[in-house]
């Protein structure tokens, strides 16, 4: 049986944790909406790739010291990250402490902006996979696009791209709408 959270009086997707104020704030005001600002679609792919074996609501907690540890996910400074920069983010006890997860930062960085360079800009990229139309779908973990967008990522070299990290993201900036039935921002 599917149970409905409700938190004042508005009922909400079941893995919303409203016990976490920001956890209900990314539910209401960020989740599946539309937002294809070429810095948010970046943040948003370093910070999913972090969320790989972990919950997203672990990453969300640590999402303003992630901000202030990687610059501000200012993509140029990230790519020029050294040892003695990654040795820093490995101290730092208020993000992912994850070696293979910062390299792997860094690197995705360095594709990201490859991408971007290629086509003009990340949503461009991912326009390439799908028509412009959101797609409306519940119950999933991947689909044929998440499958093709991190087929392709993980070719050009980004790692902790898999599919389910991808159809996250895809979900994260608003290309897939998945809001369960009972939630109030059902569409």
């Amino acid at each position: 049986m599917k149970h409905t959270l409700v938190f004042d009086n508005k009922p909400r997707c079941r893995w919303c944790n409203l016990k976490n104020p920001l956890y209900i704030d990314y539910h209401d005001n960020e989740w599946c909406r539309i937002n294809f600002d070429e810095h948010y679609l970046y943040e948003m792919l370093i910070l999913e790739s972090f969320q790989a074996g972990l919950s997203w609501e672990c990453v969300l907690n640590k999402r303003e010291s992630f901000r202030e540890a990687f610059d501000g996910f200012d993509m140029d400074k990230i790519c020029a990250y050294d040892s003695e920069k990654i040795e820093e983010l490995l101290q730092n006890k208020n993000i992912i402490r994850n070696k293979l997860k910062i390299n792997a930062a860094i690197q995705n960085s360095k594709i990201f902006k490859e991408i971007v360079k290629e086509k003009g800009s990340f949503y461009q990229y991912l326009r390439s996979f799908f028509d412009g139309n959101i797609v409306y779908e519940t119950g999933k973990t991947t689909n044929e696009l998440s499958d093709a967008i991190s087929k392709d990522l993980r070719k050009r070299g980004m790692k902790f791209v898999g599919s389910v990290i991808i159809y996250s993201y895809l979900q994260a900036i608003g290309i897939i709408y998945s809001h369960d039935e009972e939630c109030y921002l059902y569409q």
